[in-house]
């Protein structure tokens, strides 16, 4: 039985991590993923954040005004 001596696309490799892949979309393509809990800013940045996806995603399940279910 013969064995791969190479490996197919999206098998094998390096996975890259989070944070590689959302820089790499900034800087490539100019995509921005935040995270509105990101620790890493401050809380006008974080406040920003979360208003402008209430902008163009509308309100999160968790900003609905306290309602659960």
């Amino acid at each position: 039985m013969k064995t791969m001596r190479f490996t197919p696309p999206g098998y094998g490799g390096r996975r890259r991590d989070p944070e590689q892949v959302k820089r790499d979309g900034w800087r490539e393509q100019g995509i921005l993923a935040v995270s509105v809990d990101d620790e890493r800013l401050t809380w006008p940045e974080r406040e920003l954040v979360r208003q402008l996806g209430d902008r163009l995603y509308g309100p999160r399940a968790a900003d609905d005004g306290g309602r659960h279910g």
